[in-house]
Parts: structure tokens; sequence; C-alpha cells
């Protein structure tokens, strides 16, 4: 009798912890899935504080954000000044930005009020999600701030003349024996960006994705050589090669590699 006894108990203990290792397996896999869905994508902010967000169709100077998942830091456009930090996801979710830094510009003209969306990123402790719209709560209160999953908007950066403006942080100015100046364009239909690198003319491939994550490809340069031209080219194909994620705002754009600062800067040129 014991020795049936042994036989059922330890029966109903297997089961019992299959059936309990069943029911958190899918809570575990719900979990990751949420948090993927929320990292590496960009939000742009469509309501603080309970007021709607007008959006800028024209020139997408948007307050938005992504979360890097890999790293576990964000970056964002705040209404007037870039910043980046690091956040941490926890169950329940939970969410926490803390160690954040942001630059000092001045816009005496910004239509929202900067140090209101930042406060959000403060007091923010938690997060709810349906699919394509985020909103970051404190405690139970109504939401802080809304987003909602932005596109990847190829034509804010593709089939546009991109003259390069700063390199490094320094000014790039053209040289008098420069056959032309420094750009880019990235082709549409073909997914292929060609450019002039100071010396040489180049060509190769691109994607984009959610994001603002740019990466390019198979860059070729024709082998001119340009003794007299006092411009380092190799530096600027570096560029292509380590950009990762772009920042643009209006005819301003940067090309990134994780949170650093701008790699390079360009502007939009247009022709008549």
């Amino acid at each position: 009798m014991i020795a049936v006894l042994s036989i059922v108990l330890s029966t109903i203990s297997c089961n019992t912890q299959k059936n309990i290792a069943g029911e958190s397996a899918p809570n575990n896999e719900s979990k990751m899935e949420v948090q993927s869905e929320i990292t590496n994508t960009e939000w742009i902010l469509t309501e603080l504080e309970g007021e709607k967000v007008a959006l800028d169709q024209a020139h997408d100077r948007n307050v938005r954000f992504t979360l890097n998942g890999e790293d576990n830091t964000f970056s964002g456009y705040f209404g007037c000044n870039s910043g980046f930090g690091s956040f941490t996801l926890a169950e329940g979710n939970r969410i926490r930005f803390s160690e954040m830094g942001v630059t000092r510009m001045a816009c005496p003209d910004q239509t929202i009020d900067e140090s209101q969306v930042l406060e959000v990123f403060k007091l923010a402790d938690n997060y709810t999600f349906d699919g394509t719209t985020l909103r970051l709560n404190v405690g139970r209160r109504a939401p802080l701030a809304v987003f909602k999953k932005a596109a990847v908007q190829k034509d804010l950066i593709t089939e546009k003349y991109w003259k390069l403006k700063t390199l490094e942080g320094k000014e790039v100015k053209m040289a008098d024996n420069q056959e032309r100046e420094i750009y880019f364009i990235l082709k549409a239909n073909e997914n292929r960006v060609t450019g002039f690198a100071g010396c040489n003319t180049f060509q190769g491939g691109y994607t984009l994705e959610e994001g603002n994550r740019i990466r390019f490809s198979q860059v070729l340069a024709t082998l001119k050589a340009c003794p007299d031209v006092p411009f380092n080219e190799s530096e600027f194909l570096k560029v292509l090669e380590l950009a990762d994620n772009y920042t643009i705002n209006g005819d301003t754009l940067m090309l990134n590699v994780g949170r650093r600062a701008p790699l390079a800067v360009f502007e939009a040129v247009y022709f008549d």
C-alpha cells in the first residue's frame, strides 16, 4: 500500500509541475513578445497630459523616441532638443527611464512645452500597449503621454540631394580645385545610393527600417587620385560604413552610429 501511495503521489506531483510549466511558458513568451514589439520601433507623440498634439506632416518635427532593445538605451527628439539615456523593462509592464542627457539648443519658436515632455520620461513607471499605440503612465493615473508607432517614411529622406555640411563635428567647405560638393542621393525605387565623396563618385545599396534605422551596403567608389584636394575622402566613406540610424529635422539630416554625436550632418538642396 505504501509503495502504491508513493507512486500515486509522485504521478500527481509530476502532472502538477507540467501544468505549472505549461501555464508559465506562454506568459513568458507573451511578455517577451510585447517587449520586442515596443523596442526598436519609433514612437511619435500624439497626446500629452490629455491634450492632443498636432503632427507636423510637412517637416516631420514631431516629438519621438526609440527604445533600443539590444543595449537598453533610448534616444529621442523632444520638440527642440535631442537626447538619450537608458531604460529598464520589468514584469507587469513596468518601465523606467534613467541617466538622460539632452542637448541645449534654444528654440524660441517651438510649438510644444519641451519641459513637459521631458517630465513624462522622469515620471513614467509603467506602460500600456495595444499593437500600434503606446501609453506611458505613472501609477494608475490617466496616461502621461500617448504615442503611435511610426511608419517608415521614405519620402522624407529619399530622392533628395543631401549636401555634406559637417563631418565628425567639423564644418566642411568645398575646395577651390574640388570638382563638386560632397553629396549623396538615396534612390527609392532601386534602394541605391549614389554620390560624390570629394574626389571619387560612389554607389551602393541601402535599407531603411522602423525607428529611423539605416544601413549602407556594398558601397564602391571609383579609383581616381586627387592629391591636391585637401579632403580626406576615406573619412567620409567610413561614415557610410558605420552609420546605423539617422535623425531628420526638416531639411537637415544626421547620420549616426548608436547614440553618439552625429557622424555627419547634411543639408537638403533643391534645384529648379
